[in-house]
Formats: C-alpha cells, sequence, structure tokens
C-alpha cells in the first residue's frame, strides 16, 4: 500500500493540508499528518486540527511527501531544518515531492526545483529563484509537483495519486470533480 505524509507546522492552509488526506484516504492510500513539533496543529484561520503522529515517526519509508501552504505555514515549515533534510532525501530517492500555495518556498530552500518548472501563490515565484515558474493550477515536473494555491488544491491531490500510480477518475467522478470542470 503506498504512503504519503502531509507534513504540518502552526499556521498552515485547512483545505491545502486536508483536500490531501481526503483524496488520498477515499483512495486506500495510507496518508499520514505529520506535526513538526506538536500533536494539535492550528491553521492559517484558527482551526485545530489532531496529527496522526510527531515528526520521530519514520517518514523516509512513505512514497510522498506534501508541503500545505498558508502563512505562517510555509515559512515555518522553510525555517525547519528536518523539513528540508526530508524534502532533499525524498528528492534524491526521486520520491513524489508536493508543495502547493506558499509551499514551494520549502522546494527552494531544500534546493530541489534548480531549472524545474512550478507553480504557486502568485507573488511567492519571487522568492523561487532557482525554478521556471509556469501561470497555471497544477505543475508535475518529475517528482516534484506544485500546486497554485486552495482553489486548486483537488487537482493538486489527483496529480499526486496519479503519480504513485493510482487511476484518479473514479475519486474525481465520486466527489463531482469531472461536473466542476465542466461548468465553471
Amino acid at each position: 500500500m503506498k504512503k504519503v505524509a502531509v507534513l504540518f507546522h502552526d499556521g498552515f492552509e485547512v483545505l491545502e493540508a486536508l483536500s490531501v488526506v481526503d483524496v488520498m484516504t477515499r483512495a486506500n492510500v495510507t496518508c499520514t499528518m505529520v506535526g513538526m513539533d506538536k500533536l494539535e496543529v492550528e491553521s492559517s484561520h484558527h482551526i485545530k486540527v489532531v496529527m496522526d503522529c510527531l515528526c520521530d515517526e519514520n517518514i523516509e519509508t512513505y512514497d510522498a511527501l506534501v508541503i500545505p501552504g498558508g502563512l505562517p505555514g510555509a515559512t515555518n515549515l522553510r525555517d525547519d531544518k528536518r523539513v528540508i533534510d526530508l524534502v532533499q532525501k525524498f528528492n534524491n530517492a526521486n520520491k513524489i515531492v508536493a508543495a502547493i500555495c506558499a509551499g514551494p518556498i520549502v522546494l527552494e530552500k531544500a534546493g530541489v526545483i534548480k531549472d524545474k518548472k512550478v507553480t504557486c501563490f502568485p507573488g511567492f515565484e519571487k522568492e523561487l529563484t532557482s525554478a521556471i515558474y509556469q501561470d497555471t493550477l497544477v505543475y508535475q515536473d518529475g517528482n516534484i509537483i506544485t500546486g497554485r494555491g486552495p482553489a486548486a488544491s483537488l487537482a493538486f491531490s489527483y496529480c499526486i495519486l496519479e503519480a504513485l500510480g493510482i487511476d484518479s477518475s473514479n475519486i474525481q467522478e465520486g466527489m463531482q470533480y469531472n461536473f466542476l470542470k465542466e461548468n465553471i
């Protein structure tokens, strides 16, 4: 069974983080919410979420690592050496590293997006000096997946699922995503 770790620090964006958890769970993928410092983490909009574990679990055995956006969550993750080390280890092992919204600033600091095509929340591309910014909802360049922001959360989650080798079409249909795409 595939395993995905979503990393949390205070100030994360709820929709970006929990959409991944929801979609992975619907696809029977083990998705672990990892608190970097504590088991109860507060979002950027003051919603408290209880984590599955702290960062001391062996996350390196997972298949994908997800960095949600939100402020100051993304900067808290960027400034955490353990997160940078995990991102580098996953990237070096060619495992999926996914970041959304402001989250790609973590990938920039980890040095894993040099000359990679990425997207992010508008304005943060100025901080992604080694990458090639793409003005799109979601972008995958090799093992790196990036998303633009909260509205991209489902597309971002489905992209991760597909990168894990799991067809997301039934999940998309069950969540009415196809209807959404056809009617916006």
